[in-house]
């Protein structure tokens, strides 16, 4: 059975975030992602997970400066400094929320370097990041992010990003399936699980409704329930986040999880 984690930067936008980890548990989610968690103190945030019985399943390394514009480090060969310090960071928040996966964005493309620098410095920036995150067993998921939400950004597809985990071949460099970007960019979305979830170079799984984003219910198009089922026969038993913008109140809105038992750990 899918087990569903709450991503606590897009849903229960109505509460403050703090206040998000005990809406999202009374709602029945046993896990909880985020974007960034720098804002707070790790222990305070564990604190409100331990209160609440949830597991920290996923959240990003910091990734420049995102009210600048900026959208991750890894692939930026001026920011080596800043991406490691970046890895440091988030590995020590890790061991403190007891999450063992961590997100990590490439970042914008960029005009002063050629697509070939960019591709070589964010395979060794992901080389050494791995070195570090192996150290407590921690693995770091890479993410294609469709061109419309993301203009720009260096990983679009996911056969982008399943060629750089095989040229990195490091068991903890992985790719988050997010099912909304992949729909968007590529479609034929039943057979790029199979494909990759029988490779076993799936970290995480996220889900939105195509095309705005929403509640992964009915009205979108892609059919939920047939991928819910299809990733439940592959065998995968990590977690799927919902990184959706809820169209009226969260709580309201998960009627779609209705039917899905969300298991205890």
């Amino acid at each position: 059975m899918p087990r569903f984690a709450a991503n606590l930067t897009m849903l229960y936008p109505e509460l403050p975030f703090l206040e998000r980890f005990g809406a999202a548990a009374r709602d029945g989610f046993k896990g909880v992602e985020y974007m960034f968690p720098y804002d707070f103190p790790a222990t305070q945030l564990r604190s409100l997970l331990d209160e609440h019985g949830l597991s920290q399943v996923l959240f990003n390394a910091a990734a420049g400066d995102w009210a600048g514009g900026e959208r991750g480090l890894a692939s930026h060969p001026d920011r080596r400094d800043d991406f490691q310090r970046s890895i440091d960071q988030a590995l020590d928040y890790a061991r403190v929320l007891g999450n063992h996966k961590i997100h990590v964005m490439a970042g914008l493309l960029r005009s002063e370097y050629s697509a070939e620098q960019q591709r070589a410095t964010y395979l060794d920036n992901l080389a050494w990041a791995a070195a570090q995150a192996q150290r407590d067993n921690i693995t770091l998921v890479i993410e294609p992010i469709n061109t419309r939400d993301m203009p720009g950004y260096f990983l679009n597809y996911q056969h982008q990003a399943q060629t750089i985990c095989a040229e990195l071949a490091l068991t903890n460099v992985q790719v988050l399936f997010d099912i909304y970007h992949c729909q968007i960019m590529e479609g034929d979305l039943c057979t790029k699980l199979r494909r990759d979830l029988q490779r076993g170079t799936v970290g995480h799984i996220q889900i939105a409704g195509v095309p705005e984003r929403h509640e992964p219910d009915q009205h979108n198009e892609v059919y939920f329930p047939h991928l819910f089922e299809l990733i439940d026969q592959l065998g995968y038993d990590g977690w799927i986040g919902c990184e959706y913008r809820p169209r009226n109140s969260t709580s309201a809105g998960l009627t779609w999880l209705q039917s899905w038992l969300l298991p205890a750990e």
